[in-house]
């Protein structure tokens, strides 16, 4: 939010061009004044800026290494879910379930670049509130990994269960 007080300056000058009186009388003192003005300013781009900048986290992880996580509501985030595979070899699984939360709506990304640790990093980073990582297990039992972005628990869940958490 934005505010402007400008005090008298505004309603001065135009009364001082235009020749009409903008003064006030106030009833109790019986004096004439001229109104301070207060303009307050709310938009969609200041708003989302007070959010990103309180979801704004930097949590040190080591002396040297500091992760960045975008804390985010849960409705907020732009994903609530991505879909990492853990080698390439497990892509179709993965894919599988890409195409399961589609249907169902719900919005997910699907990141297989890089090593699963920077990929965590990144996704933390732009506020993704769960990951789910599909490995060997996964193709065995039909069980994935799920990872909070906050706490960085990480569970084994049935595939059949993924809906509940999201």
């Amino acid at each position: 939010m934005g505010i402007a007080h400008r005090g008298n300056f505004d309603l001065s000058t135009h009364s001082k061009f235009s020749n009409e009186k903008l003064e006030y009388l106030d009833p109790n003192t019986n004096k004439k004044l001229i109104p301070s003005v207060i303009e307050p300013s709310v938009g969609l781009d200041r708003l989302m800026l007070a959010i990103l900048c309180e979801a704004y986290s930097e949590e040190k992880v080591s002396e040297s290494d500091t992760r960045l996580v975008l804390k985010l509501d849960k409705k907020l985030s732009p994903y609530k879910v991505a879909i990492l595979p853990l080698i390439k070899k497990f892509n179709p699984k993965a894919n599988e379930i890409y195409s399961y939360l589609i249907d169902k709506n719900i919005s997910v990304t699907f990141d297989e670049s890089a090593s699963i640790g920077k990929r965590y990093r990144r996704q933390d980073a732009i506020g993704t509130y769960y990951c789910l990582t599909v490995d060997e297990q996964s193709l065995e039992d039909n069980t994935v990994t799920l990872r909070d972005r906050d706490s960085m628990q990480q569970e084994r869940i049935n595939f059949k269960d993924i809906l509940k958490f999201l």
